[in-house]
C-alpha cells in the first residue's frame, strides 16, 4: 500500500515548503506518547535517509521511517480549516482507538 495525500494536504504542504525555501519532501512518523500510546509526527525533510520508504503523490515526496510505516500503512493525509483552527488530519485505516483530546491513538 502507500500513503496518500489529499488535493488540500499537498496544496498546503507545496506552500509550506516554498516559504521555508529548501526541503526535499514532508516525513511522516509515529512517536511512543499521550494516553492512548502513539502520536504522529509531522516534519519536513532535507535529506532522504536510505531506509526511509518514499511516496510520491501530487508532485509531493512523503517520506516515512521503517518502524513508523507498519502504523502508517493505508494512510491519507488531509488538510482542514474549522473557524480559525486549521491543521493536518491523518485519515489512518490502523487507528482502533484514539484518545478524548484527539492526540494520541492505538493500532
Amino acid at each position: 500500500m502507500a500513503v496518500t495525500l489529499t488535493d488540500t494536504a499537498a496544496d498546503r504542504i507545496k506552500i509550506f515548503l516554498e516559504n521555508r525555501g529548501k526541503g526535499v519532501g514532508l516525513r511522516l512518523g509515529v512517536k511512543t506518547s499521550g494516553c492512548s500510546g502513539m502520536a504522529y509526527v509531522i516534519e519536513f525533510v532535507d535529506e532522504i535517509n536510505e531506509s526511509d520508504q518514499v511516496f510520491e503523490d501530487h508532485g509531493i515526496k512523503v517520506i516515512i521511517d521503517q518502524k513508523s510505516m507498519v502504523y502508517l500503512d493505508g494512510t491519507e493525509l488531509d488538510f482542514k480549516r474549522d473557524g480559525l483552527n486549521e491543521g493536518f488530519e491523518f485519515n489512518n485505516p490502523n487507528v482502533k482507538d484514539s484518545c478524548g483530546c484527539g492526540e494520541s491513538f492505538t493500532v
